[in-house]
């Protein structure tokens, strides 16, 4: 499971000529989180939440495995990759357990995102960098290889060259019928989550009445 991230996180990177290779971190464990299975136990802190039996950010989360924790609070926590793409990149990681982004709360996502300011600040302090990007690796064509939502920090400074996509030209879109097209199909999505999202909640008032 790590060769597969790498290979897709190097797919996008371009390579960098230290003049060394650095030994992996010892800190963390690098075991991988599986997809949520029936057959695995799901364990229930009533402090913490449901938690996923298996999953490293779970038991990062009890304690059960180490991790440079950054900072912490009720909702998520922050921890040092283990396997960062640059100094201080860090993750942010609810602490219920959600296998992808769109089976997280709304309520969730605003907390991490809310953190972003105030951990991105420190960091880039700290690393003397005065950039970061801001990444969701959602689904395996994505590279998410871990299932635990999570969204990486990753300090950057001029002229890293970390991502070789930002060596290429991007194409100008086109006001054309294939392009608004797209866009009606995403409208018409959204406006069908929209209705669905006022159904169930019609649905809920009916059946809590």
């Amino acid at each position: 499971m790590e060769a597969r991230r790498l290979a897709i996180l190097c797919s996008h990177l371009r390579p960098i000529n230290s003049g060394h290779s650095r030994a992996p971190p010892s800190h963390l464990s690098s075991s991988n989180c599986a997809s949520v299975a029936k057959s695995e136990q799901v364990i229930y802190d009533p402090h913490k939440g449901s938690l996923q039996d298996g999953c490293v950010f779970c038991r990062i989360i009890l304690g059960e495995e180490p991790a440079f924790k950054l900072y912490e609070d009720d909702s998520c926590l922050c921890i040092l990759d283990t396997r960062p793409l640059s100094n201080g990149h860090s993750l942010i990681i609810p602490k219920s357990h959600y296998s992808s982004l769109e089976a997280t709360p709304p309520s969730v996502i605003a907390a991490m995102c809310s953190k972003v300011p105030l951990i991105s600040n420190a960091i880039m302090k700290s690393t003397g960098s005065d950039s970061f990007n801001l990444l969701v690796n959602n689904g395996v064509a994505a590279g998410q290889v871990i299932f635990h939502t999570h969204i990486h920090i990753i300090p950057r400074k001029a002229r890293d060259c970390l991502w070789e996509s930002e060596s290429l030209q991007r194409r100008t879109l086109k006001f054309d019928e294939e392009a608004s097209r797209l866009a009606e199909s995403i409208q018409e999505m959204l406006h069908s989550t929209k209705e669905n999202d006022s159904s169930k909640v019609q649905e809920s008032n009916l059946s809590g009445n």
